[in-house]
């Protein structure tokens, strides 16, 4: 280890970086839904030969717990020996170490060095059915993970550079959607193919045994960089407590996630005692899931800059109890852990922004906000399945205000393009825009959420929304205000636009029907009285804040004079001088 200089160390971390991005862009390109070739929910990693994971991609964070135990599960259940070059592994089960919800495939593949193991490369992918009780493969009203969809147990999907047949079938059997399940799976084999390609061509330039000791050297590097990140945080122990809105549709109940956040020489201990038990309904995530929104959240806040590996775990220490609702145990469902995922991430920004505010964002939207069409498609006669996730606000900061319509924290896809979706699928978009007064005020304003509204173009569709944050309002910081919350709702039959719950399935939709749908906004940061009335008017202007808000929330009176909308100034000095916000 001592014979690697830091330009080495720094080139061959960038280098691996280029393989594992590499590997996305072959999944991406040649995918068949929309939702991995147009979204772009998939990711991809490298790892070591003894399964410690090296290099990740930047797609989509909540990916990073499926793959982050599969290696080793395949070394347990595959002895090294048994391995072949071309042998690929599949799963999806988040009860071993594979997977974090069924939707999501993660395929894995051993590289070699004459005949010596000396990587791994893998891949995973949401593919939009998998089968189970509803379309889309997440319920609102599951209550055991067999609902769900087909477990895959890890095996072997080609063997030896052959395709194993029997696998491959079994999975396509399973699944509403199989010519688009068949293609997206087509595209994992190409991408694990190529990564491995490359990963070769890397060990075979520096040797085996270097190429180890850089690597070693790079997990190292991280841990100390992190460790080095953590001790710039004051010492101490810091608590903070966030909800969720219920646990699914035959609930009404908040769901408690609290945490304790320990920081002590170097490390970081988080211990989530205190929060909910886990659910009957599909919002529970598992340790893994956990432990990668730990990591998410302190390398955000202390190691911007470090390589995502697996080193950086050595610096954190994260305990929940067993079966809470953020280490949950078999049998319960695990469909749609991300929310869970997205409020634990508030729970230890809210922590540290105890000791660090300037360091921490306001409350982002912080959900996936998942809207499921399906039904037969007039155009082709074919079943389909069209998922989508509508994107909020970004939370305030220090330095600035939040992003608008982005997706945020542990999730990273793309919107579908309109252009896409209505080629592809008999629903028609007649409302596409951010929602006005979204954001929290504050000195800086919060991002605003967005507002999508969807009109139905054929008989006999079904409609799953998964949301969150349509109750508890996204929190703002240092006196900024909270974000607006989000919202379904549906026009059913002619009738008007009805509120929906945060979390529906097997709602009926034909013709001319309307879904709406509202993602959350975000937090403000600092006194909205604070914020520069030319910044208040540019905002007005520009529709993301209301005359009413401006002055109700930013203490700024506009006037409408014949050059156009205008400050008075008077009346805002008036307002500010007299009001404390």
């Amino acid at each position: 280890m001592k014979r690697i200089d830091p330009i080495t160390l720094e080139i061959v971390g960038n280098l691996l970086l280029s393989v594992a991005e590499e590997m996305g862009v072959t999944l991406v390109k040649t995918a068949y839904s929309t939702n991995i070739k147009e979204r772009k929910d998939c990711s991809t990693a490298l790892f070591d030969g003894k399964g410690q994971m090296i290099a990740q991609a930047e797609y989509v964070p909540m990916h990073l717990g499926s793959m982050l135990g599969v290696v080793t599960e395949v070394l347990k259940k595959f002895p090294s020996q048994s391995l072949r070059p071309g042998d690929m592994f599949i799963t999806n089960d988040p009860y071993a170490g594979g997977g974090t919800h069924l939707p999501d495939i993660t395929m894995v593949s051993p590289v070699f060095i004459e005949e010596r193991l000396v990587a791994f490369v893998a891949n995973i992918a949401h593919h939009s059915d998998i089968g189970g009780m509803v379309p889309g493969s997440v319920s609102a009203n599951s209550d055991n993970i067999y609902q769900e969809g087909l477990r895959i147990p890890l095996g072997r999907i080609c063997r030896a550079g052959e395709l194993v047949q029997e696998t491959y079938d079994y999975i396509i059997l399973n699944t509403r959607t199989p010519v688009e399940r068949s293609g997206d799976l087509d595209a994992q084999i190409a991408s694990n193919i190529a990564g491995a390609k490359r990963m070769g061509e890397v060990v075979r330039k520096y040797g085996a045994d270097y190429f180890a000791e850089c690597t070693d050297a790079l997990l190292d590097y991280a841990e100390q960089l992190m460790r080095a990140g953590i001790r710039t945080l004051p010492e101490g122990t810091y608590t903070f407590e966030d909800y969720l809105d219920d646990a699914g549709a035959n609930s009404d109940t908040p769901i408690p996630i609290r945490a304790a956040i320990t920081i002590e020489d170097g490390m970081a201990k988080v211990d989530f005692a205190g929060t909910s038990p886990q659910v009957p309904g599909p919002l529970n995530m598992t340790y893994s899931g956990l432990l990668t929104t730990a990591f998410y959240c302190f390398k955000a806040v202390a190691g911007q800059s470090i390589f995502a590996n697996q080193g950086i775990y050595r610096a954190l220490q994260v305990t929940a109890p067993e079966g809470s609702i953020v280490n949950c145990k078999l049998p319960v469902p695990v469909g749609q852990r991300i929310d869970t995922a997205q409020r634990v991430v508030d729970v230890i920004l809210g922590a540290l922004a105890q000791v660090a505010p300037e360091r921490v964002l306001a409350a982002c939207n912080s959900v996936v906000t998942s809207a499921i069409f399906s039904g037969t498609n007039p155009k082709t006669g074919s079943y389909f399945v069209y998922l989508e996730t509508i994107a909020g606000g970004s939370g305030a900061h220090s330095r600035g205000d939040g992003l608008s319509g982005v997706q945020v924290h542990m999730t990273n896809t793309s919107n579908l393009p309109v252009e896409a979706l209505e080629r592809e699928y008999p629903v028609l978009v007649e409302r596409y825009q951010l929602r006005a007064d979204s954001g929290g005020a504050g000195r800086f304003r919060g991002g605003l959420g967005i507002q999508r509204d969807f009109r139905i173009l054929n008989d006999g569709m079904s409609y799953t929304g998964l949301g969150d944050r349509h109750k508890f309002s996204p929190w703002g910081l240092e006196g900024g205000q909270s974000g607006s919350p989000g919202s379904f709702r549906a026009a059913l039959g002619g009738g008007e636009l009805k509120q929906l719950g945060s979390k529906i399935s097997g709602v009926t939709l034909n013709k001319e029907d309307l879904v709406s749908v509202c993602a959350p906004g975000s937090g403000g940061y600092g006194n909205p009285y604070e914020r520069p009335a030319e910044s208040v008017l540019k905002d007005v202007r520009e529709g993301k804040v209301s005359l009413e808000s401006a002055q109700a929330d930013y203490g700024v009176v506009l006037v409408n004079a014949s050059a156009g909308l205008q400050i008075d100034e008077l009346a805002t000095n008036e307002l500010r001088n007299g009001v404390k916000a």
